[in-house]
């Protein structure tokens, strides 16, 4: 299939997506199975460890530990992630690990406030050395006012964290060419933004998006940053991403926790949407109901 034929397949403009299914690795359903509502989805994968939700979810940024507490749980999240440089990690005082059952999630620490490679792999290795995780979410910040990654920093870092034995999901940019890099460093996922960094624009880059997961089928690609509800992590499910951050959305929410069971709920309605296949896309209209046999 060439490419204009994988993105219009990718698209929905020629139907069901069988061939990109299959990249997925998706099972198919035994003829005449039973259909049962709200099924478990197959598990997301990211360096052979498996997760049942798609939703990852930050811990910045809410009003007190409790809230941050509340609004995971209502996520259904199994992984969240933790600013390595904003914890109190000696615990002598009160610590948003305090509010995080490590025995419940799966903790993903982040060099949130970093602004060149070597800060970010120094956040990474103490996250490392005070016991938080040996997977580390990289941010190197290129520009204050937008908050977009400096890419260059981010593969430098991702090669050196990946050298030292570092499971490393990289924040970057839709461009197709750093991300292919990022793989070849070792990363193992991508994470582009979808606008900037809590801004709560929506998806405003939905052509390379789209690009990105017609070419990136290796490792997951989860959209990080920009989404504002839930209707814009839906959509980000439906074009084929493997999961979706979310910090911002949630905790600038007037109601947060139910703002989190929202996020929940449209993670998994996209991603079923996804993999049900959308119908073909017509310029007239079809009757819903056949025409024969009408009583005249």
């Amino acid at each position: 299939m060439d490419a204009s034929a994988k993105l219009n397949s990718f698209t929905g403009d020629q139907g069901p997506r069988p061939k990109l299914a299959r990249a997925f690795h998706i099972a198919a359903e035994p003829a005449g199975a039973a259909q049962a509502y709200n099924k478990p989805m197959e598990p997301l994968v990211i360096a052979g460890k498996a997760f049942q939700s798609r939703l990852i979810v930050g811990t910045g940024k809410y009003k007190d530990g409790a809230e941050t507490q509340a609004a995971i749980e209502a996520s259904g999240a199994e992984m969240v992630t933790v600013a390595v440089r904003r914890l109190n990690l000696d615990r002598t005082r009160e610590s948003l690990l305090d509010y995080i059952d490590p025995q419940r999630y799966f903790l993903l620490p982040n060099t949130a406030g970093c602004y060149t490679a070597d800060e970010a792999i120094r956040a990474a290795r103490l996250g490392r050395e005070v016991g938080l995780s040996d997977w580390v979410k990289i941010e190197v910040i290129g520009d204050q006012a937008t908050l977009y990654p400096d890419v260059q920093a981010t593969l430098e870092a991702t090669r050196v964290l990946v050298k030292e034995g570092f499971t490393v999901l990289p924040y970057t940019s839709d461009d197709i060419v750093f991300a292919r890099r990022l793989i070849d460093a070792g990363a193992a996922a991508v994470m582009p933004l979808g606008a900037p960094i809590g801004s709560g624009m929506g998806l405003q880059n939905l052509a390379t998006l789209r690009i990105l997961r017609e070419m990136i089928t290796e490792v997951p690609l989860i959209v990080d940053a920009g989404v504002g509800m839930a209707s814009d992590v839906c959509l980000a499910m439906d074009m084929g991403a493997d999961a979706v951050l979310i910090n911002s959305a949630i905790a600038h929410a007037a109601k947060p926790v139910l703002m989190a069971e929202a996020m929940q709920h449209a993670v998994l309605a996209g991603r079923q949407s996804f993999l049900s296949g959308r119908m073909a896309r017509k310029l007239y209209a079809t009757a819903s109901s056949p025409l024969e046999g009408l009583s005249r």
